[in-house]
């Protein structure tokens, strides 16, 4: 007499759920993709999923200065200063905090985990009060720091974990040697982080390449605009919406963050000494 195992039919069961709510997850993301892939290359593109009519005059009619390579140059730039300040910033913010005991190091260290939190709307009227007051409006510089130090906390809270998995015995090392407390962590530590300062580097350049809110609220010029502005010019004022070369538009903003991932995962997103210590 065959035994039916009830357990085994609720497994069975529960599998064909999950992979039914996956399908559809993965439905949610893919058609939205196969739309934007094959409305690039349709002469009639709408905002409906239909076989595409071929053609490459989407992309020819966005190749031009300034309606697709400045604002890319811009995002270029407001990312890639933002990081840069952010990563620096972190490393000398997250060295003494990693390094020394302090009194109010944990109060402060859950201070910083609330910045996390902060939502930019929170804080954009006493910040725009303060780039008129000193006169950084429409300012490429201005709107780098700023978006700098609103990414800051969770750097400082990345970079610090990443720094706490440098020995201390290694500065040591360099200080009975002579070095300073900076010299340590130019020479000794950096160098022993560089993939965990990557990771920071990357995470920032993202943040800051979609950033749309602080660069709308702060930047006027069209020359200056990035390209998670500059998107609002596929839409005209009647409604209607060139999605043929919106779509193009955003297959050139996307392909940095693709060049990003690829990189990130092929960095592997380890973190190690690589032999900094004898075993």
């Amino acid at each position: 007499m065959a035994i039916v195992s009830v357990s085994s039919g609720r497994k069975r069961s529960g599998a064909k759920i999950s992979n039914a709510v996956l399908l559809l997850l993965a439905a949610c993301f893919l058609l939205p993709l196969a739309w934007l892939l094959t409305a690039s290359v349709n002469a009639d593109a709408t905002y409906e999923l239909t076989a595409p009519v071929l053609t490459l005059g989407n992309f020819s009619a966005i190749m031009n200065a300034q309606q697709t390579f400045i604002p890319l140059l811009n995002s270029f730039i407001l990312a890639v200063g933002s990081a840069t300040v952010t990563v620096v910033a972190a490393v000398l913010a997250a060295y003494p905090l990693s390094r020394y005991q302090m009194r109010f190091k944990r109060p402060f260290m859950y201070t910083v985990l609330f910045g996390t939190c902060l939502p930019i709307t929170a804080i954009m009227v006493p910040v725009y009060s303060l780039f008129v007051q000193l006169n950084l409006l429409d300012s490429l510089g201005g709107t780098i720091l700023f978006m700098g130090a609103t990414f800051l906390p969770i750097a400082i809270w990345m970079t610090k974990n990443f720094m706490d998995s440098v020995p201390i015995s290694l500065e040591e090392a360099a200080w009975i040697d002579g070095a300073s407390s900076m010299k340590a962590l130019y020479y000794v530590v950096l160098p022993l982080m560089r993939p965990g300062l990557a990771v920071v580097f990357i995470f920032v350049f993202l943040e800051g390449w979609g950033n749309f809110f602080v660069p709308f609220i702060l930047l006027f010029a069209a020359d200056k605009q990035p390209a998670s502005v500059s998107i609002f010019r596929f839409f005209d004022e009647y409604g209607g919406v060139a999605y043929g070369e919106l779509a193009a538009f955003s297959i050139l903003y996307s392909l940095p963050v693709i060049v990003l991932y690829i990189l990130s995962r092929a960095m592997g997103g380890s973190f190690a000494l690589s032999g900094a210590m004898k075993g």
